[in-house]
C-alpha cells in the first residue's frame, strides 16, 4: 500500500497556507449537524474539542480520569517551545524547524515540522489570552529559558508547573462548551474500540468505570488524542493510568502503527530504588539550564562515595568530571534528550555512577547558587527542589540531585498524514498517540507544542475538508456493526474476567517492563532483541493462561482496566522489538550498539532507512506488514549530526 502523506507543494513556508485555502469548507450552519468524538482531553484532546466546539460542532469528549484536569499533561514541567525571538538572540520559525528536524535525527517529514514551527508563535497568544501565568521579566514581558537541543531561549514557562498550567487554560476553554451544551462530557469513561462502517471510522465502544457498562457512541469522525505508550516498560515518568488501548485497538482495527521502537529516555529522573516502585519522577530539563552534571573522574572516588566514605562536597573540582560539557563544549549540559541519557548510562557503565546503587550522576547547582544566590534558584526552581526533597529526603540546595535516565516520551504512534488523518478514513491521532513531528528524539518542551499545535490550530482546518467530503448525513447508529463491534468488546472483557490464575497482572507487567528496558531500551543489539522477541512472546502465552483477574464487570474494578491494558502493551512490545529489529541504524532514541561512529554517537543509515516504518496488523499471532514512507529531505541537508 503506498502511503501518501499529503505534503502540499511548493516553498516550505507557504505550504501551509496555501494548504489550508485548498481545504474544503463546512459552512457555519451545517457544523452544527456533525457530532465529532473526541477521545483524550489533554492538551491536544482538551484544545481540540474546545476549538472544535467553538466552531459549532457537536463534540462528545472521553477520558478514563474523574475530570479532564487530570490529564497526563498536567505532568508537563519545564515549558513549552515558541518561536517569538523575545530574547532577540537568533530564533526564528526556521531555526525551530531546523533544530527539530536535527534533534529528531533527520526522521522526520518536514513539511510537518515546518508547520509546527509556524503555528508555535501563536500558541503563547492563545494562552496567553485564557490567562495562563507564564514566567515574567522584571519589565513584565514574558521571559524564556533554554532547553536540550538549542542555542538560543525560545522555551516559555509556568514556574516547573507549565503543564497544569496550559491544560487548565484548555479546561476552561473546554468547560465553557461543556457549559453551552456543544460538548457532552464522559468522564470515567474507557474506550474499549473503533466502530468501522464501509472502512470509514463511524463510532466507538466505551466502559463505564463505574458500572462497567459498555456503550456504543456514533459520530462523523473519531479523534483519538490519548498520549504516549511509555509504560509500556512498567516504570516510567507516565502516570499510572497511561496506556496504548485506544491506539493499540485501532490499530487492530486498520490503523497503522508508526516507528514504535522510538521511544524517548529522559535523562534528569530521580534514580530507581527498589522494585517496590510502580513509577518514576522527572526532573524538569529546564534544570540543566543551571546545573551541572558530573560524575567521579575515577572509579575509585565513586566506590568511596557509594560506601558512604565521602560525599559530593568533598570531591575536588579536579576530581569532578563534568562529561557533558567536556564532550559537548558547544551545547554543554543543554545537549539533546537522547544524548544525555547515553552518555549517564555511559558513566554507570564505567562503575563511576553515584548513590548506594551506583546508578545515577550527579546534577550539580553549587555554581548557580553563588552566580545567582539562592532566593534566584528557588524563584525558578522551587517547586522541583521541593519535590525532590520531599522523595529523596535530600536538600539539592546543599548537595548536587541524583538523576539517571527513565522512559518518559515516545515518538512513535498511530500513522497520520498532514491532515493528521489516519490511513482509516475519519480516524484522526493528535498529540503524543501519533507519530508525526519529532522523528526519533524529541526536542524538550516541544511536545507542549505539538499537542496544542494540533488541538488549536491543525485539527480545526482539517478536519472539515473531510467533513465536507461525506455530508452531513447522520450516523446510523443502528448499523449492524457498533452492535458487532459492541459484542467483540465485551467477549474480550468476558475473557479477561475468566482469567483466574495465579500470577497478577502487575506482575506480568513488571516482567515485560524488564525484558523492554534491558533489550529494547537505551541500548539494543540484534542478540538482545532477538532474545526479547521470544521472552515476549513467552510471556504473553503465559499470561493468557496463568494471569488472575478479580472482580467483575458491573463494578469498579482496577484489575480488569490493568488487564485489558497489560494485554495490549504485551503485543505492542512485540512490535516495538521487530520494529528495532529491522531498523538496523543508530538513529536519535534509537542506538544499536552494532551502529555507532567511533566517538559513539548514533550512526544513521540514510541510504536504506530514510523512511517512516508504518506497520500493519494482520492478525492475532501473525506477523505485521512494514509499509515504508520515504522522507524526502527537500531543504535540510543530512548530515552526521553534532553538537560539539
Amino acid at each position: 500500500m503506498s502511503l501518501d502523506a499529503k505534503i502540499p507543494k511548493g516553498p516550505l513556508a507557504e505550504k501551509w497556507s496555501k494548504h489550508k485555502f485548498d481545504l474544503k469548507l463546512v459552512n457555519p450552519a451545517n457544523k452544527r449537524k456533525y457530532d465529532i468524538i473526541v477521545v483524550g482531553t489533554g492538551l491536544a484532546g482538551g484544545a481540540a474539542a474546545a476549538s472544535l466546539a467553538e466552531l459549532g460542532y457537536n463534540v462528545k469528549a472521553f477520558c478514563f480520569q474523574d475530570s479532564p484536569r487530570r490529564a497526563h499533561s498536567i505532568a508537563a514541567q519545564g515549558g513549552i517551545n515558541a518561536a517569538k525571538n523575545y530574547q532577540n538572540d537568533g530564533d526564528s520559525v526556521y531555526r525551530l524547524f531546523y533544530d527539530t528536524i536535527k534533534g529528531g535525527d533527520y526522521r522526520a517529514r518536514e513539511g510537518n515540522v515546518y508547520r509546527l514551527a509556524e503555528v508555535s508563535v501563536n500558541i503563547i497568544d492563545q494562552c496567553v489570552a485564557q490567562g495562563v501565568p507564564f514566567a515574567r521579566e522584571y519589565g513584565g514581558l514574558l521571559d524564556n529559558r533554554s532547553f536540550g537541543g538549542s542555542q538560543v531561549s525560545r522555551t516559555f514557562y509556568a514556574r516547573g508547573q507549565t503543564g497544569q498550567q496550559l491544560l487548565l487554560g484548555a479546561y476552561s476553554a473546554l468547560n465553557r462548551q461543556i457549559h453551552l451544551g456543544k460538548v457532552k462530557m464522559y468522564t470515567r469513561t474507557e474506550m474499549l474500540d473503533v466502530v468501522t462502517i464501509d472502512g470509514h471510522a463511524k463510532g466507538i465502544v466505551t466502559r463505564n468505570l463505574i458500572n462497567g457498562e459498555i456503550e456504543t457512541h456514533g459520530g462523523h469522525a473519531v479523534l483519538l488524542a490519548t498520549g504516549g505508550y511509555g509504560n509500556v516498560f512498567y516504570l516510567s515518568t507516565n502516570a499510572m493510568g497511561s496506556n496504548v488501548t485506544a491506539a493499540w485497538r485501532a490499530h487492530k482495527r486498520g490503523a497503522f502503527f508508526a516507528n514504535p521502537c522510538f521511544t524517548q529516555i529522559h535523562p534528569t529522573c530521580i534514580p530507581v530504588t527498589g522494585d517496590h516502585q510502580s513509577k518514576l519522577t522527572l526532573m524538569s530539563e529546564s534544570l540543566r539550564n543551571d546545573g551541572r552534571v558530573w560524575a567521579p573522574k575515577t572509579v575509585e572516588i565513586a566506590e568511596k562515595m557509594r560506601k558512604g566514605q565521602l560525599k559530593a562536597a568533598d570531591i575536588k573540582e579536579d576530581d569532578r568530571d563534568y562529561f557533558l560539557e567536556r564532550k559537548y563544549p558547544s551545547f554543554g549540559n543543554l545537549v539533546p534528550r537522547d544524548v544525555a541519557s547515553r552518555n549517564a548510562k555511559e558513566m554507570v557503565d564505567d562503575n563511576r555512577g553515584v548513590g548506594a546503587s551506583g546508578i545515577a550522576v550527579f546534577l550539580d547547582f553549587a555554581d548557580a547558587i553563588h552566580r545567582l544566590g539562592k532566593d534566584a534558584v528557588a524563584a525558578k526552581y522551587g517547586n522541583l527542589f521541593d519535590m525532590y526533597y520531599q522523595i529523596t529526603n535530600e536538600d539539592p540546595y546543599t548537595q548536587p540531585m541524583r538523576i539517571y535516565p527513565a522512559v518518559h516520551y515516545t515518538m512513535g504512534g498511530l500513522w497520520v498524514d498532514y491532515n493528521l488523518s489516519t490511513n482509516i478514513p475519519g480516524l484522526y491521532a493528535l498529540g503524543e498517540c501519533n507519530f508525526s513531528d519529532h522523528g526519533a528524539n524529541r526536542l524538550g518542551a516541544s511536545a507542549l507544542m505539538q499537542g496544542l499545535a494540533d488541538g488549536y490550530f491543525v485539527i480545526p482546518y482539517t478536519l472539515g475538508d473531510y467533513l465536507a467530503t461525506i455530508g452531513p448525513k447522520p450516523v446510523d447508529i443502528n448499523h449492524p456493526a457498533f452492535e458487532k463491534t459492541k459484542q467483540e468488546a465485551t467477549a474480550l472483557i468476558n475473557k479477561l474476567l475468566s482469567l483466574k490464575g495465579t500470577r497478577t497482572v502487575d506482575d506480568y507487567h513488571r516482567s515485560l517492563g524488564h525484558i523492554m528496558w534491558e533489550y529494547c531500551g537505551m541500548a539494543r543489539t540484534e542478540e538482545g532483541l532477538t532474545k526479547a522477541k521470544g521472552l515476549i512472546s513467552e510471556l504473553r502465552a503465559d499470561f493468557w493462561k496463568n494471569v488472575i483477574v478479580v472482580g467483575e464487570n458491573d463494578e469498579v474494578n482496577p484489575a480488569l482496566e490493568k488487564a485489558g491494558r497489560v494485554a495490549d502493551f504485551l503485543e505492542l512490545g512485540e512490535l516495538m522489538v521487530d520494529d528495532a529489529l529491522m531498523r538496523r541504524e543508530s538513529c536519535g532514541g534509537h542506538f544499536r550498539l552494532e551502529s555507532q561512529t567511533p566517538e559513539g554517537e548514533a550512526l544513521r543509515d540514510d541510504d536504506n532507512f530514510a523512511f517512516v516504518a508504518a506497520w500493519e496488523y494482520k492478525a492475532d499471532n501473525q506477523p505485521e506488514v512494514l509499509h515504508k514512507e520515504v522522507l524526502d529531505f527537500e531543504f535540510v541537508h543530512l548530515t552526521q549530526r553534532s553538537y560539539k
